[in-house]
């Protein structure tokens, strides 16, 4: 082990900053209080501390973890932290806990607690004196990974193996998406890091099987920049592919079936030919990938009922496309052989011999929306499609009330944004005249309350008689949530998407709540969705619909904030910079006439700058409510920081902060 450690540190880049943590009875850390940076002199006084390990006492786990989650937090809220790094624990032990708090839930709490989801925690188990699924479960409820190193085995070259496999991120926040409607019942496509010498592989099923090209998005982002890939598969010229591949198959299985002996071309107890195998082969992956991340949901289950449902769907998917797993066996019976020296026929199972047992799920009620429960639409032969639904938190269907508290702060239709000033008894109104396709930053709070808030704009033509050449509207507005847990939430007119952990689609024609405690959506029918977080921060989205709209109307949204309490005083974006903004009014004389003749023309006081207003009264709250206003033209130019471009972002799930710091001018 010593001599890995050795290696590892060898390995260490020029910009990378690290520190060790011995754990017995007692907790030792070679730097205290801070990470140091990659330098010959760190790097040497670092193999003297791990010269100097010796294994003696118990095993304080929850200590060592809390040590370090404390260390590495600091670091990361201080001044030396590096944007969009990536930042893990690698916890090695060879004992199980018992020294301070030794039960496996208050430790695996402890730790939730204590990474908060900043970092990832990565364990290692040497022998067979582990608590292997306690290191499990650690790992994959903190985004990393488990590997068990037995008692016989190289530990040397095992530990220098896997440092090798996450020693090089090269990708962080890594997401895939798929044109809206085009795909369903994708296994997982949010990845919190990609390292260099690992592949990503994401299965599901297309919605049109007749469609000529399928849309792929890929956003991600490293230590320097935000990245975004697209491409246009052509599923088409793939299919033919496909077919080529799967022919080859089979003429294979088919000329080495002629020169083998009779039945070896079958996999025992299955009846699944390896030409079977080819021609379902991307339905099967899909089935692999499903259960893997069944099995991982089964082991961060935090009640029985949880555990015993995704031990159904995993055992009902382990049967339909005959994978062993943890869950089944495979039973492997010697054949008899006949007097004559041939085998005896084998048995006919029981009809009923190969069906899953009988299904136990998750669902959602009778009455909801069927795109709020994930199916399997497809069926292989001999099995039924297995409902299965992956579910963020509590979901109820329960009446909601129509009224709604919200501010006037928003923005809404083509759109117009007003922001209301509670201090200084304002009210400011002005329009952003963006393009379509262009992702406005709407609110910017990553770094602090977690929280950032984008907004997607379509187009359509103006009305007759206007002085416009098009209008826009919000088709897509993307709340990010990073603390306490990172969840994704997109909202369109359609459907409401919730992605943590695990996914959910939700449509806006009926009336559900989500509540996961820290964060909250309800959903009323037809009319809004408000997204809660924490109790302190709420946005409401009102979904506007047109049964028979004109050529210049679309389905669009508006964005209303309900509750800002909880978002920081650096908050930022179109709308965040102005919560904890005093403004003034004032009257500045200008000669408005040919004869000289003085007018007083009104101003907005925003920070240090002048701002020309008339006053103009705007409809909010789908024109149910009138607000008496004063107007910014010219796209808001000085009354908001910088220029209209340094709101546009690259892609809907863009975090980034404001380029020009705080919101102070």
């Amino acid at each position: 082990t010593k001599d890995a450690l050795f290696t590892i540190l060898r390995d260490l880049r020029p910009d990378d900053h690290f520190n060790f943590i011995s754990f017995s009875s007692k907790i030792k850390v070679w730097q205290p209080n801070r990470l140091v940076p990659v330098t010959p002199l760190n790097i040497r006084d670092a193999k003297k501390f791990i010269y100097t390990l010796v294994p003696t006492g118990g095993t304080n786990i929850d200590g060592a973890i809390q040590t370090g989650s404390t260390l590495l937090g600091d670091y990361l809220s201080g001044p030396d932290a590096i944007p969009n790094s990536v930042s893990l624990i690698i916890f090695l032990t060879d004992g199980r806990p018992t020294v301070g708090e030794i039960r496996s839930p208050a430790i695996l709490g402890n730790t939730r607690s204590a990474v908060q989801e900043k970092f990832c925690i990565f364990t290692i188990g040497i022998g067979n004196d582990v608590d292997y699924r306690l290191l499990e479960r650690m790992a994959l409820e903190n985004c990393g990974m488990m590997r068990r190193i037995r008692e016989d085995s190289d530990a040397s070259s095992m530990l220098k193996g896997f440092y090798d496999e996450i020693g090089t991120p090269l990708l962080s926040d890594i997401r895939i998406n798929y044109t809206e409607d085009s795909v369903q019942y994708v296994t997982q496509h949010l990845f919190t890091n990609y390292f260099n010498g690992t592949e990503i592989v994401i299965a599901g099923k297309l919605t049109n099987q007749s469609a000529d090209s399928l849309h792929v998005q890929v956003t991600a982002s490293n230590s320097d920049k935000s990245i975004i890939l697209e491409t246009d598969v052509p599923l088409r010229q793939r299919q033919a592919e496909t077919e080529k591949h799967v022919k080859a198959v089979k003429a294979a299985a088919a000329a080495a079936a002629k020169a083998k002996a009779p039945g070896t071309g079958v996999t025992p107890g299955s009846g699944i030919t390896p030409g079977s195998v080819a021609e379902d082969f991307v339905e099967r992956v899909w089935g692999f990938l499903s259960i893997k991340d069944g099995l991982r949901s089964r082991l961060r289950s935090q009640t029985s009922k949880d555990r015993e449902d995704h031990t159904q769907k995993v055992a009902n998917l382990s049967l339909t496309y005959h994978f062993l797993t943890p869950l089944t066996s495979l039973v492997v019976e010697k054949p008899e052989v006949l007097a004559d020296g041939t085998m005896a026929p084998a048995p006919t199972p029981a009809a009923d011999a190969n069906k899953a047992p009988s299904s136990s799920v998750n669902e959602l009620p009778d009455d909801m929306e069927e795109d709020a429960v994930q199916s399997l639409g497809g069926k292989t032969p001999g099995s039924q499609s297995n409902p299965h639904s992956k579910m963020m938190g509590k979901v109820e269907r329960r009446p909601v009330k129509k009224s709604i508290t919200i501010t006037k702060t928003s923005a809404d239709g083509d759109p117009h944004f007003v922001v209301e000033f509670p201090l200084s008894k304002l009210t400011v109104c002005f329009n952003i005249n963006g393009e379509p396709g262009h992702i406005l930053r709407l609110v910017s709070d990553h770094k602090y309350s977690g929280v950032t808030v984008n907004g997607k704009l379509i187009g359509a033509p103006a009305p007759p008689g206007s002085h416009k050449q098009q209008r826009t509207y919000f088709s897509t507005i993307t709340i990010v949530v990073d603390r306490p847990k990172r969840a994704y939430i997109e909202v369109t007119p359609k459907k409401v998407i919730l992605d943590g952990r695990d996914r959910m689609v939700l449509p806006c024609d009926s009336t559900i709540v989500v509540d996961s405690g820290a964060l909250s959506v309800s959903i009323v029918g037809k009319s809004n969705v408000t997204v809660t977080i924490g109790g302190t921060i709420s946005f409401v989205i009102l979904v506007h619909h047109y049964k028979n709209p004109a050529p210049y109307q679309r389905d669009h949204l508006g964005f209303y904030i309900s509750k800002s309490k909880g978002l920081s005083h650096n908050c930022h974006g179109l709308l965040g910079q102005f919560l904890y903004e005093n403004v003034g009014l004032a009257e500045l004389p200008v000669d408005s006439s040919a004869q000289g003749e003085i007018k007083p023309t009104p101003v907005l006081k925003v920070k240090d700058r002048s701002v020309p207003v008339v006053q103009k009264t705007r409809r909010i709250y789908s024109g149910t409510q009138s607000v008496d206003c004063w107007f910014a033209r010219n796209n808001a130019a000085k009354l908001i920081d910088g220029q209209y471009e340094d709101y546009l972002m690259s892609h809907m799930f863009h975090t980034g902060d404001w380029p020009h710091g705080t919101n102070r001018a």
